[in-house]
């Protein structure tokens, strides 16, 4: 009677020692990926934060940060950044969020069918999807054209060059980036659950606000945080659409290296980004369960 527990034990070492193996086994076959991180990303990064701690004389300083405070120049960037990408997140939430509640609902074919339609940005070059758009908004292009025969406007309206141009060009190159998540946890929802509530007297207003839509949550947020943190660094669209009007912390990283090759305000522009990014997801990762939600744990 009291020898079973120990016969257990035994039994259960063995266990133990082979997945302890098994898991530096899995290491060794990962550890060339881990160096490829940690020499593509770590390293450059690491040479970031040390180059925005060199002044002007090659010594310790913290003269790039400082300016950052003193000039208005600095926030209204960081300002514009998170604008634009809160803006952009919204709008693909708008429009991404029926999307993809159309797909869930048709047929397994009808849906990749529609699906195509959603990835055939991802075929196309982002600069081609770009100056694309440069095209159909500028005062002479066939949006503006179409709209003033059929009677919409009567002068051209000015659609690039600002930021409604550039939020139009962003949330059609983001949105499948809140598509594909949000369409994958709507997928797994059992449409018995709606009929349940509707049989249990709840309207389909109802039942969708208490039923479908909180287990779409998941969705929804792993791919707006998607959204949001690739709009923080995005450089060609605003770029381009904006028209030098609509200066984000890429673009301003991008003239400060051109015009006045200071590696150390560059550098120190792009460490406040990654660290208001890296603080983001630790605020969301405290609201929200990120395992759950980008990783479907419990």
């Amino acid at each position: 009677m009291h020898q079973e527990p120990r016969d257990n034990q035994l039994n259960v070492e063995p266990l133990r020692a082979q997945e302890v193996r098994e898991q530096w086994k899995l290491l060794s076959l990962a550890s060339p990926a881990l160096l490829v991180i940690v020499a593509i990303i770590l390293i450059p990064v690491t040479w970031l934060f040390y180059l925005s701690f060199v002044g002007g004389d090659g010594q310790f300083s913290l003269e790039h940060y400082r300016k950052m405070i003193e000039y208005k120049s600095y926030s209204r960037t960081f300002i514009t950044t998170f604008k634009v990408s809160i803006l952009t997140t919204l709008i693909c939430i708008l429009i991404g969020y029926p999307l993809a509640y159309f797909l869930a609902l048709l047929p397994q074919r009808l849906a990749g069918l529609f699906m195509l339609a959603v990835l055939l940005p991802f075929w196309t070059s982002l600069l081609v999807r770009t100056y694309a758009w440069l095209v159909l908004l500028q005062r002479k292009g066939i949006l503006n054209d179409f709209a003033m025969q059929i009677g919409l406007w009567d002068s051209p309206v000015k659609l690039v060059h600002n930021m409604t141009g550039t939020l139009i060009g962003m949330a059609h190159i983001m949105l499948p980036f809140l598509v594909l998540p949000l369409y994958s946890a709507m997928k797994k929802i059992e449409r018995d659950m709606m009929h349940a509530a509707s049989n249990l007297g709840a309207s389909p207003t109802y039942a969708f606000w208490k039923v479908y839509f909180p287990l779409s949550l998941s969705g929804l947020v792993a791919g707006s945080l998607i959204v949001f943190v690739l709009c923080l660094g995005f450089y060609v669209t605003p770029a381009v659409l904006g028209g030098g009007r609509v200066v984000m912390v890429s673009t301003q990283i991008t003239a400060i290296l051109e015009n006045q090759f200071n590696w150390g305000a560059a550098s120190a522009l792009g460490v406040v980004l990654l660290l208001a990014t890296l603080l983001i997801l630790y605020l969301a990762s405290r609201l929200f369960k990120l395992d759950a939600v980008l990783f479907g744990k419990d």
